[in-house]
């Protein structure tokens, strides 16, 4: 369940900042403003283009556990993960097709959650053709990552 009111206008914070991370991810601008915040342009922080192209985010839900998925599922190469980049969003549903960003470090799980300290072992994420969907409306918090965490990748998208 998500947090917000369906009864509103007022829109979803966790639903405007994919939409925001998708058009940084898009346009890749010179603007900067306010370094830690999903709606500004993480992709150039210093104002100049490093050719970075995603913006890596975890998202929690209204008790805090952070959402996981996993991916390579039956081969040897399975993992989960909490690290998501944003492929295409549906505004106007809310929906989004995020793929997974495979971490350098197994996490850990303490029951049916990520223990978040494990979080403090990654040094760096891999783009991965593997991809979730999503209903947005389902998350109460989201938080951006530096773009610098994501190494080197083959240009690929979500089908």
């Amino acid at each position: 369940m998500g947090c917000r009111k369906h009864d509103s206008d007022a829109g979803s914070c966790v639903c405007d900042a994919v939409v925001a991370i998708k058009e940084a991810q898009d346009a890749v601008d010179d603007r900067s403003d306010c370094r830690n915040s999903c709606f500004n342009n993480l992709l150039s922080p210093t104002g100049n283009n490093n050719g970075l192209d995603t913006v890596p985010f975890v998202l929690q839900n209204k008790k805090g556990n952070y959402f996981f998925a996993t991916g390579a599922l039956g081969r040897d190469d399975c993992f989960q993960t909490v690290f998501f980049r944003v492929e295409k969003v549906d505004e106007k549903n809310c929906c989004a097709t995020l793929s997974l960003l495979r971490p350098d470090n197994d996490l850990e799980f303490t029951d049916c959650c990520v223990d978040p300290e494990s979080l403090c072992d990654i040094d760096e994420l891999e783009r991965t053709r593997f991809c979730i969907e999503v209903d947005l409306d389902c998350f109460c918090a989201i938080q951006c990552l530096d773009p610098n965490l994501v190494g080197d990748i083959d240009k690929h998208k979500c089908r």
